[in-house]
């Protein structure tokens, strides 16, 4: 049966105890989507309260990070999602994100609706990626890939 929180307390709960295992563990994301067969993307974001495991994969990451049953059944509950709650973001890398799209939310808009309509990209049809690439003007880059689906507003 498919169940869902109402509330963010218990996934968060269980993020602290997962992240400090991982941490204990001295585990990567990597290992442990590894061992729920999903990506590091989908993987990070369900431990960390934003989604829902497959009963299989909660049943390897809980055995992995040695979560308790109870750990693993809210693990594959809907959570309430959102994870930065109101206010402008404090965290750097988060405010880094917010600041992205305070200066280029209303490009991306502009140029979506350009090429596809009106309409939005999907948050659930979703595939999220984040590479480290060489600059080569010396150092390293983050290239992040957002790949959502395309969904037409309908007139009705």
């Amino acid at each position: 049966m498919i169940h869902a929180q109402f509330s963010p307390e218990a996934r968060e709960a269980v993020a602290i105890a997962a992240v400090a295992a991982k941490t204990q563990r001295d585990l990567s994301w990597q290992q442990i989507s590894d061992a729920a067969g999903l990506s590091p993307a989908f993987v990070t974001a369900a431990v960390l309260g934003q989604h829902a495991l497959p009963e299989a994969s909660a049943q390897a990451v809980g055995e992995l990070l040695g979560l308790d049953e109870e750990a693993v059944l809210l693990l594959q509950t809907i959570p309430t999602r959102g994870s930065i709650p109101g206010g402008i973001p404090t965290d750097p890398t988060i405010y880094r994100f917010y600041e992205m799209l305070q200066v280029y939310g209303t490009t991306l808009k502009a140029l979506v609706h350009e090429q596809f309509g009106d309409g939005i990209i999907s948050a659930i049809n979703f595939k999220l990626d984040v590479k480290k690439v060489a600059d080569p003007d010396g150092g390293e880059r983050a290239v992040i890939t957002l790949d959502g689906k395309y969904l037409p507003t309908k007139p009705f």
